[in-house]
């Protein structure tokens, strides 16, 4: 239900566009710039389902909306993933009750309970659903709307991945901080103003990969495989006429974390 709901609100607030490698997908492929593009309806015989069953999607985090960006873009392409989120976001009346309702797992980050997620996880990919993992596992601090490449990932996405075998996606997302960034009277005001803005949103997959048993190589190759796909997400935006000010101004997909 909550990937369906994403799907039919999104498009309200924003205009989603979805590339993949062509590894990933089957579709018109624009061979300059090496990428595949989804349309805009699943029905289309020529389109192949690019998330297999069983996939870890890893992707980058830098908005209270990149859920919502993501489960459209993924309900898109036929997946209707299992989350990873915090555990407060249960405690939010239902919310919480839908997230327990449709076998999503809490987080509880910094509990000896931490662990119990990725056991969780583990027992989804073995039952064929798709989980979605942000390896980050938390928002930036930045408080403007401009992109940032991925920071540094946590290592559950390497473990699960190790225990599991699961191939992992590499998702990268760009634009969603357009729809919500900052500090709360900012991010209801994107959200107020978004269907007039009409910003756009863009998701780039990679094609799956499977991790090395060493975590730390593991969790550096993810991390690579997330800020390669965030990089196509982002020129793609710029290609676009969608890249912010900042992004314009030279802090876009080559900038640095401050």
């Amino acid at each position: 239900m909550l990937s369906r709901t994403a799907a039919l609100l999104l498009p309200v607030f924003g205009h989603l566009c979805i590339t993949a490698d062509p590894a990933s997908a089957s579709a018109a492929t624009d061979t300059a710039t090496a990428t595949v593009t989804i349309p805009d309806s699943t029905d289309s015989t020529d389109t192949a389902p690019t998330v297999a069953p069983g996939s870890i999607v890893a992707a980058n985090h830098t908005s209270l909306a990149d859920p919502v960006v993501v489960l459209a873009a993924l309900h898109r392409l036929g997946a209707r993933p299992v989350v990873l989120a915090t555990a407060g976001l249960w405690r939010i009346p239902l919310l919480g009750t839908l997230l327990r309702h449709e076998g999503h797992i809490a987080v509880h980050r910094g509990t000896a309970r931490a662990a119990e997620s990725l056991d969780a996880a583990a027992e989804a990919l073995a039952a064929g659903r798709v989980v979605l993992i942000y390896g980050e596992g938390g928002l930036p601090r930045r408080r403007d709307s401009g992109e940032l490449p991925p920071g540094p990932f946590r290592s559950g996405l390497a473990r699960l991945a190790h225990a599991t075998g699961a191939p992992v996606v590499p998702l990268g997302q760009a634009g969603s901080r357009r729809l919500t960034s900052g500090g709360t009277a900012k991010q209801l005001a994107g959200l107020a103003t978004a269907p007039v803005r009409r910003p756009g949103l863009y998701v780039h997959l990679g094609a799956p990969l499977h991790l090395p048993a060493d975590t730390a190589e593991a969790t550096a190759r993810a991390h690579h495989a997330v800020t390669a796909a965030w990089t196509a997400a982002s020129r793609h935006a710029a290609s676009h006429g969608a890249a912010s000010p900042r992004a314009a101004a030279g802090h876009g997909p080559e900038a640095t974390r401050p």
